[in-house]
């Protein structure tokens, strides 16, 4: 039986990148959209998230939050998208998708606050410097078309949105290898479908 399947999100947020997911599985959904400081706070909104932050799923009566879990999750639960790897494949998935999730994300959180850890820092938060992370970023991508084995999967979802992202805001440095990763990527009709639908809900909340 089909569960309905519910995803709450705000236009300006890394929703988007869930948004791409939905669009990739090719499933029916609905989304729920919500606003900074009032319907994300909301107590309907707590008792789904009670980190007031989007995204979040809600699929049946099972309720996912953090943007990585989500994809992975749906990869799991739609398998005829194909977006989950199979055989050496699921390592590099699951290395690389919680590579950005973890160190990459909390490398880059730190230098947008203007935090340079030192060399005692680094040991006590384990995510490394900026800098580290970005060369062994770059090394995973450089010369491939995906992440993860010869397929698009769930992880290049994640993984290139943060690199298209971070190139397009500054956070992250163009280098040939993520401008190469990325170029392909960003035209996938999912992708583009998905910034279309957050381009109109911007526009009505204007």
């Amino acid at each position: 039986m089909s569960k309905d399947l519910v995803f709450y999100t705000n236009p300006q947020s890394r929703g988007g990148i869930v948004h791409w997911m939905l669009e990739e599985l090719g499933v029916p959904y609905k989304i729920e959209y919500l606003e900074y400081g009032s319907s994300m706070k909301s107590p309907e909104y707590l008792a789904i998230n009670p980190m007031g932050k989007v995204p979040a799923i809600r699929h049946g009566d099972v309720v996912i939050t953090e943007t990585a879990a989500i994809c992975a999750y749906l990869a799991d639960v739609f398998p005829e998208a194909g977006l989950k790897p199979e055989g050496d494949a699921l390592g590099p998935y699951y290395r690389w998708l919680f590579f950005v999730a973890g160190p990459f994300e909390a490398a880059v959180g730190l230098r947008a606050c203007n935090v340079n850890l030192n060399a005692e820092q680094e040991m006590q938060l384990g995510c490394g410097r900026l800098e580290r992370v970005t060369d062994v970023l770059a090394d995973a991508v450089g010369g491939r078309q995906y992440i993860a084995g010869e397929r698009f999967s769930a992880a290049d979802v994640y993984v290139g949105a943060h690199i298209g992202w971070g190139m397009l805001f500054g956070t992250l440095e163009k280098r040939p290898e993520f401008v190469e990763y990325w170029r392909e990527l960003q035209n996938r009709p999912a992708n583009r479908r998905s910034e279309e639908l957050a381009e109109k809900a911007m526009s009505k909340q204007a």
